[in-house]
C-alpha cells in the first residue's frame, strides 16, 4: 500500500490548546508503521476558552456560536501545520468534547463541537470527524479511544495518558472487556484547584503541589466516589469531576490550605492511577507527565517511562492517535478501541474537501500491530 499522510486533530478536557500532529502511514500486510512528521500545540483565543470551561449551562445560539469558532480555530491550526510538516491527504478530527453522557455506567452519548466544514473549506482536504459516536451507538463508552493505538503498539506494558481525565489500557492478555478505561480525574482537578487558587489555569511544575502536604481526611473523602469501585469498561469527564465536585469535598472537612488542597489531589490521582496499574511497566504521556510532583508520586508506586522514550512525544500522542484512527476509516479498516462496543466498527463521518471524494479501495487485512518508526522503510524508533 502507498503512504498516507494524516493529520490528527483535538482538543483535551484541559481545555489548554489544540494539539495537532501529522503522521505518515503505510499498511504493510498486518502492521501499520507510523512515521512521525511534526507536532505543535495552539492555544484557544483566551476568550474561547472561558466560554468553553462553561459550556454545561450554553443555550442553542451559544453553543452553535461556539461549534462554529472552535471549527474555525482548528481550521487554523490545520493550515499552520501544514504549511510548516506539509501536506496531507486528509484531516482527522476529535474535535472538542463538550458533554460526555454515562448514567449508571451506561455512556448514552458524547457531544464534540468544532464544526469540519470550516476545517474542509480553509485546508481544502477530507476530513473525518465525529469518531467517538458510532462506538457509542455500538454499545462502547467512546472513551477512551487510545487504547486502540496501544494495544496495537505496546505488549506488555500499561499505557496511561493523564489529561483532564486519565486513562490507562491494559496488556492484551487482560480480558477484553478490560482493556481500556478512565481512571478518573487526572488534571481536571488540580487545574480547577490552580484556577480557584491562584487565578492561574495551572500549578506550574507542581510547585503549590510540592509545598504542602496530604490532607488523609480530605482524600479519604475524595475516594469514596463510587466511580473508583466501578467495574471496567467505564468512561467520564470534567461534567463529574468539576470545582463544584471539589467545593462539595471540602465542605466535609476542616479548612485546607492551598499547597495541602494540591498536594492531595496529585495524591488522588497518582493513588487512583496505580491502583488500575499495579504490576506493570507504565508508559505515560499527556499533559500530566510534565507535572513533577504527580510523576514523583506515580514512580513511588509504579515503574514508569514516558512515551518519549519508545518514539511518540508525550504532548502529541492524543494527535498522532487521532491521525491514526482518520487513515484506518479512510481505508476501511474497523477500529477496536475495546471500551465496551460490540465488536469493531468503522469509526467517524466524512466532510469531502474542496475536489469529489476518492477514497481509497478498502483494505483486505486486519490490522494487528503498530510499528513507530523514524521514517517510512527505515530504522524503527520502536520494535
Amino acid at each position: 500500500m502507498e503512504a498516507c499522510r494524516v493529520l490528527g486533530l483535538l482538543s483535551g478536557t484541559s481545555v489548554d490548546a489544540i494539539d495537532v500532529a501529522l503522521a505518515e502511514f503505510r499498511l504493510s500486510g498486518d502492521v501499520v508503521e507510523l512515521a512521525p512528521a511534526g507536532h505543535l500545540d495552539m492555544e484557544y483565543p483566551p476568550d474561547l476558552r472561558d466560554e468553553l470551561l462553561a459550556a454545561s449551562s450554553c443555550n442553542p445560539e451559544q453553543m452553535c456560536r461556539l461549534d462554529t469558532r472552535i471549527g474555525q480555530s482548528f481550521a487554523n491550526a490545520a493550515a499552520t501545520a501544514l504549511r510548516e510538516f506539509g501536506e496531507a491527504d486528509v484531516i482527522a478530527s476529535l474535535g472538542q468534547t463538550v458533554y460526555h453522557w454515562v448514567e449508571d455506567g451506561v455512556c448514552l452519548g458524547t457531544l464534540q463541537l468544532g464544526q469540519p466544514a470550516w476545517i474542509a473549506e480553509r485546508t481544502g482536504l477530507p476530513v473525518i470527524s465525529d469518531l467517538r459516536a458510532r462506538d457509542v451507538a455500538a454499545g462502547g463508552h467512546g472513551a477512551p479511544l487510545a487504547g486502540l493505538f496501544d494495544r496495537l503498539w505496546l505488549r506488555g506494558d500499561v499505557a496511561l495518558n493523564i489529561g483532564g481525565i486519565a486513562n490507562v489500557t491494559l496488556p492484551s492478555d487482560k480480558p477484553r472487556d478490560r482493556a481500556a478505561f478512565d481512571t478518573g480525574p487526572g488534571n481536571a482537578l488540580l487545574d480547577a484547584a490552580a484556577e480557584m487558587l491562584t487565578g492561574k489555569r495551572f500549578d506550574k511544575d507542581g510547585e503549590l503541589a510540592l509545598a504542602g502536604t496530604v490532607r488523609k481526611d480530605l482524600l479519604d473523602v475524595l475516594l469514596e466516589d463510587e466511580y473508583y469501585r466501578r467495574p471496567a469498561p467505564k468512561s467520564t469527564g470534567k461534567e463529574h469531576f468539576d470545582i463544584g465536585y471539589l467545593k462539595a469535598a471540602l465542605a466535609q472537612v476542616p479548612e485546607v490550605t492551598g499547597p495541602d488542597l494540591m498536594a492531595t489531589l496529585v495524591e488522588l490521582t497518582a493513588v487512583t492511577i496505580a491502583d488500575a496499574c499495579a504490576g506493570h511497566r507504565v508508559v505515560a504521556s499527556g499533559g500530566g507527565v510534565r507535572n513533577p510532583a504527580l510523576m514523583a508520586a506515580l514512580k513511588r508506586r509504579l515503574d514508569i517511562v514516558t512515551s518519549d522514550a519508545l518514539g511518540i512525544p508525550g504532548d502529541a500522542k492524543e494527535a498522532y492517535l487521532t491521525a491514526l484512527l482518520g487513515f484506518l476509516t479512510w481505508h476501511g479498516i474497523p477500529a477496536d478501541p475495546r471500551t465496551g462496543a460490540d465488536g469493531p466498527r468503522l469509526l467517524g463521518s466524512i466532510t469531502p474537501g474542496r475536489d469529489p471524494l476518492r477514497m481509497p479501495a478498502p483494505a483486505t487485512t486486519t490490522v494487528r500491530q503498530l510499528r513507530v518508526v523514524a521514517t517510512l522503510g527505515g530504522s524503527l524508533a520502536r520494535s
